[in-house]
């Protein structure tokens, strides 16, 4: 039995909670590292506190999808975990940029390593439902629709989160600099201004969606495909058993995940140092100077460009995957924003760097979208938030890998140099492009109609 077709305002209500979420990544993506460095960490450390982000993602993650598969409230199945990511969320995000305020605990560097922590575990546990929801509530021939909506919205919050701080700074004359060990006022306003829109737009999510109760989802599920009446095990050692039992078209896309977010953990960890060194000149040690505060600054602005293009693209996808199929956009998108990333290292000057973030804009839209339209097809309706939570394992693995290895290797291989992680970046894009065409997608609607089962 087919699910009841959305209309285009009710897929955007079902996921605005991401615009907010997506406004707290980008806040930190593009100023953590910045932050951590006026706090004292060294170039070659900061790969170590990023660690922190994937560790919790991959331990948070398949728990919550467990859990919310498994329960029902007055608020639903997902809804609650929106909320509750949510209110935490905003807590990091407050916190993070003002870490020396407890320095008389710990030191402001490992205060705000934890508010970094609480930050990224709270965004996993909004997060992840949010993908299971599409599942939940969308047919096949909407789902891609579906992601991509995702897409937009985390493509425009990110762009607010990211050109913030240059907008307080630029427009309102708010201080972008601030005494040793301080991180500036610009920022610190950037991050609450992030708390309350996060808080605002989960709570549209909240009382504009309705799920479907698990008695109405069981007319859904397709019972000569999925066996529906087998009972769903509530038990958290399950996770262990649907591990071991994952679809053959997730491995699959695992690999092209491993390239894609190896990729991306370089390019938000090692941009800002990597354009202070290249193209702002300045050594290695230089973390304060009005000049690093500028590259800082530039940072979010090109971060917010590269998300500004993907939101657009996101409009896109859709027909772009209708017609050439969503493996051979996925993999076009990867290779163009591989290019991308590797026409850092030639840029002659800051604004050539606009061009390198079109481009990874592009592959960026993608990845948010091509890999999850492809996955909700090959796992079971009864086992979607569960599933979408182990999928994070392989977005966070590579993170980890590159939190462990990517500082040495800057320091021990590319001589301190950061501008080299992001050439890497590019060549694992491109990688990742080639690996796409091994994924198997049978769910693909381009496929069901040459099969005329669509």
């Amino acid at each position: 039995m087919q699910k009841p077709r959305l209309s285009t305002l009710q897929i955007w209500n079902m996921s605005m909670g991401f615009l907010g979420i997506q406004m707290g990544f980008a806040l930190q993506n593009a100023n953590a590292s910045r932050i951590l460095q006026v706090f004292g960490a060294d170039v070659h450390e900061l790969s170590w506190f990023w660690l922190v982000a994937p560790l919790t993602g991959m331990i948070v993650q398949p728990i919550i999808g467990h859990y919310s598969d498994s329960t029902w409230t007055k608020l639903g199945r997902r809804r609650p975990y929106f909320l509750v990511g949510a209110l935490l969320a905003s807590v990091g995000l407050i916190m993070l940029p003002q870490a020396d305020l407890l320095i008389a605990i710990l030191p402001a560097l490992w205060v705000g390593a934890g508010f970094l922590m609480i930050m990224d575990a709270s965004f996993n546990v909004a997060m992840e439902p949010f993908r299971a929801l599409v599942g939940d509530k969308l047919n096949v021939d909407q789902r891609t629709l579906g992601f991509s909506v995702q897409t937009v919205l985390i493509g425009f919050g990110a762009v607010i989160g990211s050109w913030l701080p240059y907008v307080l700074a630029e427009w309102f004359n708010i201080p972008n600099t601030a005494a040793e060990g301080k991180v500036p006022l610009h920022l610190i306003l950037s991050f609450v201004i992030g708390a309350g829109v996060l808080l605002t737009t989960i709570l549209i999510t909240v009382f504009t969606t309705k799920e479907y109760p698990p008695e109405e989802m069981e007319k859904y599920i397709d019972e000569d495909f999925y066996e529906s009446d087998e009972p769903l095990n509530t038990n958290l050692s399950a996770i262990f058993t649907d591990f071991g039992q994952m679809p053959k078209t997730m491995k699959q896309l695992g690999i092209v995940q491993f390239f894609s977010w190896f990729a991306l953990f370089s390019m938000w960890v090692f941009t800002t140092p990597a354009l202070a060194q290249h193209i702002w000149l300045l050594p290695q040690d230089d973390n304060t100077s009005p000049a690093f505060n500028e590259a800082g600054d530039w940072v979010g602005v090109i971060f917010g460009i590269y998300n500004l293009v993907s939101a657009l693209y996101a409009f896109l996808l859709p027909s772009i995957a209708a017609k050439l199929g969503r493996k051979q956009t996925h993999a076009l998108s990867l290779l163009i924003g591989g290019i991308g990333l590797i026409s850092v290292y030639f840029a002659p000057n800051k604004f050539w760097l606009i061009g390198s973030m079109v481009c990874v804009g592009i592959a960026w839209a993608s990845i948010l979208a091509m890999p999850y339209a492809i996955l909700t097809g090959a796992i079971p309706p009864k086992k979607m938030g569960v599933y979408m939570g182990i999928f994070n394992f392989f977005i966070v693995i590579p993170q980890i890998i590159n939190a462990l290895v990517g500082g040495p290797i800057i320091k021990f291989f590319y001589g301190g140099e950061a501008i080299y992680a992001l050439v890497t970046a590019g060549v694992l894009l491109i990688l990742g492009a080639i690996s796409v065409r091994f994924v198997e997608d049978p769910d693909d609607p381009v496929l069901l109609r040459k099969q005329g089962k669509l």
